[in-house]
């Protein structure tokens, strides 16, 4: 008895952990409309306190994963929860932006740690015959984070103001810490020789960087700026020579090219990445919310929500009939329903009630849904077996890359929109722009948003082609084998 209470008290420890970090997004992003009018900032600024969590987390995901093979997991989950909590005080305590902004990096690399490692810890603390249960519970605590970040920060925001976002970490971060040491055992760490790819790491945090910094400082003094110019040059340069030092220079790279010869599983890793550049755009809702609409910011919280709630009741259903139908027929039905949601958002304005909002969100969540878990199980099905650590680890990026990609790229995208509706950039920044110039924005940012994804639905009719045509070849062979056998 007492070793089960201790294996779901380590259950608890780190499930609080991964539901702290997966909160956190929902309610800074629900929290981005105060942020800059309080800390008197304008829309590219306040766009990096997202990011700047992000892009940590990007570049240094597969290299936390590895981390675990090399070191006691234990002890690195502790140091990001120490790390997360101790970022969450500072950012609380920010006096600025820019303060803020930097001790979201903070927060993001411990975020990473918990991240990557949590899953890992739970597969070694539980027995095989319950860890299918306990990894599923995981799960589910993550699609509750996602789904209570936007509700939870609209109330806290509304209530107590945008310090508390921060603060609320702090005592579940104590506890899961005084948990997690107590009950979680050392774990032995099962690969001394890997390697962790600091150059790969480095490379891609700084060509992100010069991409995001490129794309939010265009959104203000123009793409034809000298130094935007620059940055995304730099962006583009570093990329290749990063894809050139992981396939030719690196030993044990953090990103392994070599699976991409198998382009089944690189098609699908495309369409996973072009969705969650889509998804990123969702970042602006809040804005449309409550500078359109003025709506108070316990309304919009439960407003944001619809997406990642929809989602969360659609996915366990979407795997069931990807075993049933096949995985690529399902991901496809859930590109088109993406793409119609994107359309039905582009026609919101500024005389949408409530439950408008509502019907023409909830399908983008629905089809979300229905999509992921069989592109998920797509990209681990075109993995060889002995790499389904590495398949998975990309799996992971692709998400991230996705968001921290797409978020500059759709905030660019609504404030040229923005400002040619107005009549040029308004003396306060975008967001100050008349409601009719913002509605435009959102609308526009859709419209564009159902062409990406309905690029990816095309992608998703190649891959399906491209499998049957594979089915067949596969079939004959194994027909010819039998009959040459029959023969003998």
């Amino acid at each position: 008895m007492a070793h089960i209470d201790r294996k779901w008290l380590a259950m608890l420890g780190i499930g609080m952990g991964v539901l702290m970090s997966t909160l956190d997004g929902g309610i800074v992003n629900i929290a981005l409309p105060t942020l800059e009018k309080q800390l008197n900032t304008d829309f590219p600024t306040v766009q990096w306190i997202t990011i700047s969590y992000l892009l940590v987390i990007t570049a240094t995901m597969l290299g936390a994963a590895r981390l675990g093979d090399m070191y006691d997991k234990k002890k690195l989950y502790m140091g990001g929860l120490v790390l997360f909590t101790v970022g969450s005080f500072l950012c609380s305590q920010s006096p600025d932006v820019y303060w803020l902004i930097g001790f979201r990096a903070v927060q993001g690399l411990g975020a990473v740690l918990m991240t990557a490692l949590g899953n890992a810890i739970i597969t070694e603390v539980f027995p095989a015959s319950e860890r299918g249960r306990a990894l599923g519970m995981m799960g589910s605590v993550v699609s509750v984070g996602i789904a209570l970040g936007p509700t939870v920060g609209g109330v806290l925001i509304g209530r107590f103001g945008w310090h508390s976002i921060f603060l609320v970490n702090l005592p579940v971060g104590v506890v899961a810490a005084f948990v997690v040491a107590r009950v979680v055992p050392s774990l032995t760490p099962h690969q001394r020789e890997q390697r962790f790819d600091r150059v790969g790491a480095l490379y891609l945090l700084v060509t992100l960087l010069c991409y995001t910094l490129g794309m939010t400082i265009g959104q203000d003094a123009g793409f034809d700026d000298p130094n935007v110019s620059v940055l995304l040059v730099a962006a583009g340069g570093l990329l290749a020579l990063f894809l050139w030092i992981e396939a030719s220079v690196i030993e044990q790279p953090m990103v392994d090219l070599s699976l991409f010869r198998n382009l089944l599983f690189g098609i699908n890793l495309l369409m996973g990445l072009l969705v969650f550049v889509v998804l990123s755009g969702l970042f602006i809702m809040p804005f449309f919310l409550t500078l359109v609409k003025g709506y108070p910011t316990e309304q919009v919280g439960l407003l944001i929500a619809v997406v990642p709630v929809a989602m969360g009741l659609v996915s366990p259903w979407s795997g069931n009939l990807s075993d049933r139908f096949g995985s690529r027929i399902i991901s496809l039905v859930g590109l088109v329903i993406i793409a119609v949601a994107c359309l039905l958002i582009s026609t919101l304005n500024e005389d949408i009630t409530p439950l408008d909002y509502v019907l023409r969100l909830a399908p983008l969540g629905i089809g979300i849904g229905v999509f992921q878990s069989p592109n998920n199980s797509a990209i681990m099905g075109a993995a060889p077996r002995e790499r389904l650590g590495v398949a998975s680890g990309l799996l992971s990026l692709s998400r991230t890359l996705g968001q921290v990609s797409g978020m500059p790229l759709i905030g660019a995208i609504f404030a040229a929109v923005v400002t040619t509706s107005a009549g040029g950039l308004p003396a306060g920044g975008v967001t100050e722009a008349p409601p009719g110039a913002l509605v435009a924005g959102v609308n526009g940012v859709f419209r564009l948003a159902a062409v990406v994804v309905l690029l990816s639905a095309a992608l998703a009719a190649l891959a399906w082609r491209l499998d049957a045509r594979q089915r067949r070849v596969r079939e004959q062979l194994e027909a010819s084998v039998v009959a040459s056998v029959g023969e003998d």
